[in-house]
C-alpha cells in the first residue's frame, strides 16, 4: 500500500525546511536520510498547513526540523542513541516513521530561531516541555509554539518541546525507504 504522503516544502507550505538529520549536524554526526525531502502523511500536512495559517498573524513563522523520518534512519538513531526517554524504540515504531510527527521551531519575521531554551534533539530533562530551568523567555516561546500546534490539532510529547503529532499515530503504517522510492504526491 502507498503511503498517502505530501511533499512539504514551499511554495505549497508557508513553511522554512532545515532538516537537521539530513546534515551531518545531529547525534550520529553524519546525515541519515537517503532521500532528504520533507515529507509528512496527508492529515499531518494538513494540520501543519493550519499551524503556520495560525502562526502567520503573529509575525511568526514555522521551523521544520525533522518530519517523516523512515524505519531505517530511527534505526540509525536508535543504535546511535538508544534514550527512550528521547526517542521511540524502532521496534515499536515512531510517530515519525508512519509520518504524522514533526519537529518544528518558531521564527521570528527576520527569520531567525526564537530562543527555546536548548537547542533541538538536547536529550535532557531542561528540553520537557514543563521545564522552569530555562529563561522565562523560553518557556514562553515554548507556550507559544505548544498554543499554536494543539490549536492546529496536535498532541505533544512532553519531554521535547520540538516534538507534535497527530493524535492515534499507532493507526498509521510504518514507511520504510523503500516507500520513498515510489512517486508521491
Amino acid at each position: 500500500m502507498k503511503p498517502d504522503l505530501l511533499a512539504i516544502a514551499p511554495p505549497q507550505f508557508d513553511v522554512d525546511v532545515a532538516l537537521t538529520y539530513a546534515t551531518s549536524a545531529n547525534l550520529t554526526g553524519r546525515p541519515i536520510y537517503r532521500n532528504a525531502e520533507c515529507w509528512l502523511h496527508r492529515e499531518a500536512a494538513e494540520k501543519l498547513a493550519a499551524a503556520a495559517a495560525l502562526a502567520r498573524p503573529h509575525g511568526l513563522g514555522l521551523r521544520i526540523l525533522d518530519a517523516l523520518r523512515p524505519v531505517e534512519a530511527q534505526w540509525t538513531l536508535w543504535n546511535s542513541k538508544p534514550d527512550p526517554e528521547f526517542l521511540a524504540d524502532p521496534r515499536r515504531g515512531s510517530p515519525h516513521s508512519r509520518g504524522v510527527a514533526v519537529d518544528l521551531t518558531l521564527l521570528d519575521r527576520s527569520g531567525r530561531e526564537l530562543d527555546m531554551g536548548t537547542a533541538f534533539d538536547a536529550f535532557t530533562p531542561r528540553s520537557h516541555h514543563g521545564s522552569t530551568e530555562v529563561s522565562i523567555e523560553a518557556q514562553h516561546n515554548r507556550l507559544l509554539l505548544m498554543g499554536l500546534m494543539t490549536a492546529a490539532g496536535w498532541d505533544f510529547y512532553r519531554n521535547e518541546w520540538w516534538h507534535y503529532q497527530l493524535f492515534d499515530a499507532r493507526r498509521y503504517p510504518l514507511i520504510s525507504d523503500s516507500d520513498l522510492s515510489r512517486p508521491m504526491t
